[in-house]
């Protein structure tokens, strides 16, 4: 039975193994016609932009909810 479940392992990572490189796109490495990935991002705005931008997007919307709704008690 362990030899079965073994088998039958190795084919589905094989099988896998073989669809992932075959949709893998044919020719990434190929600049073509009107392709022009222009400058990286340095550190700085890398971190900027994937953790600041975010915690500041974050930070305003619980502000916003914690927010009370205005309508207080009526006298």
């Amino acid at each position: 039975m362990d030899k079965r479940n073994a088998l039958r392992a190795g084919a589905v990572s094989a099988t896998v193994t073989l669809m992932m490189l075959l949709s893998s796109p044919a020719m990434a490495f190929t600049r073509d016609d009107g392709d022009d990935p222009g400058s990286g991002l340095s550190v700085g705005e890398t971190i900027g932009l994937y953790v600041v931008v975010p915690l500041v997007a974050f930070a305003i919307i619980a502000g916003l909810a914690g927010m009370p709704y205005g309508k207080g008690k009526k006298k």
